[in-house]
């Protein structure tokens, strides 16, 4: 997806919530207000929101002297997510569709969104995405064509979030176990997206094969991958891809077999996707 004037407006109001969740003093907001608007005045409509939106969190970092931006926050959306964890593994054994129990669980976790909104209810996102059928369902498609999969490539999105897609990957090993799983993480930090850092402690190795995508964007950009991401990218049977970021960044997509898992919280999105904000979506891609 390229950027649409919309997603200015979106930009510069995220930098306000930088400073919200930073606690950032006044002189401090003003310019980070100040640098992401005099940076977005020409910004090339060309490129996706993830990419445009990169190197102005990497500045508003430098200037407020945070290696990790969202470091604090990120630690509390563990927390939170923690809490729910129970709840969660007891709902998908207790499932007549486990398979449709994991998927929500996955997109449940995509409501801690720190770049959309600085605080989150994730008990009403739990008991909201449960009793809500997929506006876009295709799970059907992608249970058919795990059965016939040697590997899959799981493309991790928010901090918090990677807990319940840990989840989600221990109960699909349950189904499959002849599936090879490979979790993907950001390159670096941005915003509060999951990295090797986050998705270590969470002691994600034990459980599939961790692959950092060298990417600096809020979504995976295949230009600036790893070589070794880039190759996986290409040659895995399934891909599932978590959240806005990667949707907006691999849209439109440049191989089959790619699967969004995501809830609509914007509308240059939700026109995309030809569904309502707040819609939870499954879509398969399965063709080039």
């Amino acid at each position: 997806m390229t950027i649409e004037n919309e997603c200015i407006a979106c930009i510069i109001g995220q930098s306000k919530r930088v400073s919200e969740a930073i606690g950032a003093s006044d002189a401090l907001s003003l310019a980070l207000l100040s640098h992401v608007e005099t940076s977005l005045e020409n910004a090339d409509f060309s490129l996706s929101p993830p990419v445009i939106a990169a190197p102005l969190y990497e500045e508003m970092a430098r200037k407020a002297g945070k290696i990790d931006l969202y470091d604090e926050q990120k630690a509390h959306a563990v927390v939170q997510a923690n809490l729910y964890m129970p709840f969660l593994r007891d709902t998908i054994e207790k499932s007549n569709d486990p398979f449709m129990a994991l998927l929500k669980t996955a997109v449940v976790g995509n409501v801690i969104d720190l770049a959309a909104e600085v605080t989150f209810d994730l008990h009403g996102a739990i008991t909201s995405v449960f009793d809500t059928p997929f506006s876009h369902d295709d799970t059907l498609a992608l249970k058919e064509q795990l059965k016939e999969a040697k590997s899959l490539l799981y493309i991790g999105d928010n901090t918090g979030e990677h807990l319940f897609d840990a989840l989600a990957i221990t109960h699909l090993k349950l189904l499959y176990p002849e599936l090879e799983i490979f979790y993907m993480v950001r390159g670096n930090f941005i915003i509060n997206d999951v990295t090797m850092k986050e998705a270590k402690e969470a002691h994600m190795n034990q459980l599939c094969t961790l692959i950092d995508s060298g990417v600096n964007t809020p979504g995976f950009v295949y230009e600036r991958a790893t070589v070794e991401a880039q190759n996986l990218f290409n040659t895995v049977d399934v891909i599932i891809a978590k959240g806005m970021g990667n949707y907006e960044c691999m849209t439109p997509t440049v191989r089959a077999n790619i699967c969004f898992l995501l809830k609509v919280k914007c509308s240059v999105v939700s026109r995309s996707l030809g569904h309502e904000i707040g819609s939870i979506i499954c879509k398969f891609e399965n063709a080039k």
